[in-house]
């Protein structure tokens, strides 16, 4: 007998099974190593609690109380939405260009790998990567790739690569057994990034085509989906032509595949590239002045939930929080444009009024104004660019202002043009001074009922003016202040709404009532006394200085102070009797919640700013609840609104423009209101009441030496009162708004049977009282 020997091809095809048996369980060794970071040389792998719940940064977003979206908090601008609120189009195009054989594989794809590895090799760089969809998102979604995730191995280039993408594997495995393809989809499209901070599908829409993702057209969803492989090379705002190109490969992906035919790929080939670009920041959008104030509120929220619920990590900026204000999305629109349209009157009326000269001045002894000296070197001091200068240049005070002169180009906030500013160049030193000669306002409106503020508007332009002069800024009143003066005459039962007191100078001596060192008697502005007896409705309807000083004498500065605090002004404030005159500085935002307790029957009730905040999965984290207290009577709150009134409806009231002009009253309606101008005009206020809506405005100079010169220009009524009639105009126009703030008469309190008939007659014992001249034009100074 003789013994089979094994031939030289049954050698090499048992070496082949031992080799292939071999690499098998090398493989799947390597991955259970990888998997579970044996010896911490491989390093960690997101949890199964992070792969049940995968996070990203989702912006929280901002609503108006009518569910129009405001803005967003973001530190990547991306919104999360579902699959049925994207376009075909766009999935179509992201399947051919990306993943096509998508809904077959099961996050790993053989076919398209082994086509990467061999274009490798041969050099052919088209034939494409081998990376999924599902690959992609596990790399988004968990960053294997960081330091976070590295091992021991992780400082070797080539290793590191094999291991992340190792990594990757694994974690599309898992994804796919987790999720639907449809999950996986979004997960996609709701993570990457096309530049400009841009990050999901819907902020992308929204950026580059100011589109919903629903709305999105064939070429547009090409060009989207085409920057994904390098948002900043492929560009549309950077490289129109490239971007071009690089949409037609796109497109030319889906005719490939199926999703268009020829005569669609020709017709979409040709069109050019449209953009209707447009960034989304906290400059822009509406109520830029309210989103920056209440974000610090929200984050204060956002400190207390955290400490409360030890397991929570909200962040404002990423966890996708959805804040409910009680803003009005229509009324916050309303008063943004008539503060603009009002404002860029007054400044064209201010650079008129100054022109050739600037505007910082002082009055001296003889009338005459005289500019500040050293004003604009002192306000560049105090500057952060002087301070950075400061540092670099020590006590070199010539090379600073040298620097400080040196023209550069910049973007300047104007009236007009496009998005309200233009390209110019000028000097930091020129660029003070350019917007140091600017009017300024704050103006807020709210619901006396509930507290809800309606619209509120911080400034003339946020982007280049971000002080808000709502909450954050203080000015003194004038005599919008002396409303909490007659109501706490009338309060402690001194005068009653038609008693008398006679238009004649009051002095108050040395120390009298916290008074100065010397005698003090304020002036009407016309720096004349009528000597004529005057009801409190026409003394405060024509505002009246020396009745107002009367008042003082008789209730004393520290319990005006004390009214005052009871409707919820909290500023610092000085009982002297020139609080009669309101020279404490106070801010719109205690104005017009002060004021709301006159229509709310005496029920001050605490400005509310957000309804509720919610999830990103819509759950209610807290919802807010309005703060009211009641705090002064209501009969007495009544009397109040009926003194005011007088400013509207009766002869040398200060505010009858609203009744002559611009026709506020018909149908039924009242309105009381306050006018307040101060020293040197540098403050002007408006005060309006209507039963349904309190609104209030301050206009002026940043800084208080920066006003008009005269009464006809710088008065209240002049000066502010027109926005607020503007922005009623438009509120009375709104069919969507006239149920709920309707034109009607102001309601009384049940039970309230005084007689309120000493209004409009102005009859005195020479028979009729003729208001003096300078009151007819609507307002008085404080002269300190």
């Amino acid at each position: 007998m003789f013994s089979l020997q094994p031939g030289p091809y049954k050698r090499i095809i048992s070496r082949i099974w031992r080799f292939a048996l071999f690499g098998i369980a090398f493989f799947i060794i390597y991955i259970v190593a990888v998997r579970f970071n044996f010896f911490w040389l491989f390093g960690g792998m997101p949890s199964l609690k992070a792969l049940e719940n995968p996070q990203s940064e989702i912006a929280s977003e901002v609503y108006s109380e009518d569910g129009v979206l405001l803005s967003k908090y973001y530190l990547e601008n991306r919104t999360p939405v579902e699959i049925s609120q994207v376009s075909p189009n766009i999935i179509s195009a992201l399947l051919a260009t990306e993943d096509a054989r998508f809904v077959k594989h099961s996050g790993i794809d053989l076919r398209s790998l082994f086509r990467a590895v061999t274009g490798v090799l041969t050099g052919r760089s088209s034939s494409g990567g081998g990376s999924t969809l599902t690959q992609q998102v596990a790399k988004n979604l968990f960053e294997t790739r960081t330091q976070k995730f590295r091992g021991l191995l992780g400082g070797i280039p080539f290793v590191r690569t094999v291991i992340d993408k190792t990594k990757e594997w694994i974690l599309a495995v898992r994804l796919e057994r987790n999720y639907t393809k449809q999950e996986i989809m979004m997960m996609y499209l709701n993570t990457v990034s096309f530049g400009n901070n841009t990050y999901g599908i819907k902020t992308a829409a929204k950026t580059y085509f100011n589109k919903e993702p629903w709305q999105v057209n064939v070429e547009e969803a090409a060009l989207l989906v085409g920057m994904l492989q390098n948002p900043t090379f492929w560009n549309p705002r950077n490289n129109e032509e490239r971007a071009l190109l690089r949409r037609n490969v796109v497109l030319a992906q889906m005719h490939r595949y199926g999703f268009l035919t020829t005569e669609q790929f020709a017709t979409y080939k040709a069109k050019p590239i449209k953009l209707d670009f447009t960034i989304e920041n906290q400059n822009t959008g509406p109520a830029a002045y309210f989103r920056s104030v209440i974000r610090d509120d929200i984050q204060r929220w956002i400190e207390e939930y955290n400490d409360d619920h030890p397991d929570a990590e909200l962040n404002l900026y990423t966890s996708g929080l959805k804040i409910y204000t009680t803003l009005d999305s229509r009324m916050q629109k309303y008063a943004e444009e008539s503060i603009y349209e009002h404002m860029r009157e007054q400044q064209r009326k201010f650079y008129e009024h100054w022109r050739g000269r600037n505007p910082w001045v002082f009055k001296e002894k003889n009338g005459q104004w005289k500019e500040l000296p050293n004003y604009v070197s002192d306000v560049i001091k105090r500057t952060p660019r002087y301070q950075l200068l400061k540092q670099e240049y020590g006590d070199d005070e010539a090379a600073i202002w040298r620097e400080l002169r040196k023209p550069v180009k910049m973007k300047v906030f104007t009236y007009g043009g496009k998005r309200n500013e233009k390209d110019t160049t000028m000097s930091p030193l020129d660029s003070v001074k350019y917007y140091k000669r600017f009017l300024n306002t704050g103006f807020m409106s709210m619901d006396p009922r509930n507290g809800h503020v309606k619209a509120w508007v911080g400034g003339i332009n946020f982007k280049y003016l971000k002080y808000d002069h709502v909450r954050q800024g203080r000015r003194q009143p004038g005599s919008t202040f002396k409303p909490f003066l007659y109501l706490a005459a009338l309060d402690n039962n001194f005068l009653t709404p038609c008693d008398r007191v006679t238009d004649q100078p009051v002095t108050f001596a040395r120390y009298e009532d916290h008074n100065g060192p010397t005698p003090w008697t304020p002036k009407n502005s016309s720096g004349r006394y009528s000597y004529q007896s005057l009801t409190l409705r026409q003394a405060l309807g024509a505002s009246i200085n020396s009745v107002s000083a009367y008042l003082m004498k008789q209730t004393k500065s520290q319990t005006v102070v004390d009214y005052a605090r009871k409707l919820g002004v909290e500023s610092p404030l000085k009982p002297n009797p020139t609080l009669a005159l309101g020279t404490s500085d106070v801010s719109v935002y205690e104005m017009v919640a002060a004021y709301c307790t006159f229509v709310n029957g005496g029920y001050r009730v605490k400005p509310m700013t957000i309804l509720r905040i919610t999830d990103k999965n819509g759950n209610v984290l807290k919802e807010f609840a309005p703060d009211n207290q009641h705090v002064i009577n209501a009969n007495t709150a009544y009397q109040m609104l009926y003194l005011m009134r007088g400013a509207v409806e009766d002869a040398g009231g200060t505010s009858q423009r609203l009744k002559n002009q611009y026709k506020l009253l018909e149908g039924g309606n009242e309105i009381a209101a306050k006018t307040g101008t101060t020293s040197s005009y540098s403050d002007g206020w408006f005060m309006g009441m209507t039963q349904h809506l309190v609104s209030g405005l301050w206009v002026g100079g940043d800084d208080r030496s920066i006003h008009f010169r005269d009464m006809a220009f710088g008065q209240g009524a002049r000066l502010a009162m027109p926005a607020w009639a503007l922005y009623m105009q438009k509120i009375y126009g709104d069919k969507s708004l006239s149920r709920q703030y309707s034109k009607e008469p102001f309601r009384k309190p049940d039970g309230f049977n005084l007689t309120l008939d000493c209004g409009g007659t102005y009859i005195d014992s020479s028979q009729r009282y003729i208001p003096p001249k300078v009151i007819e034009s609507g307002e008085e100074e404080i002269l300190n």
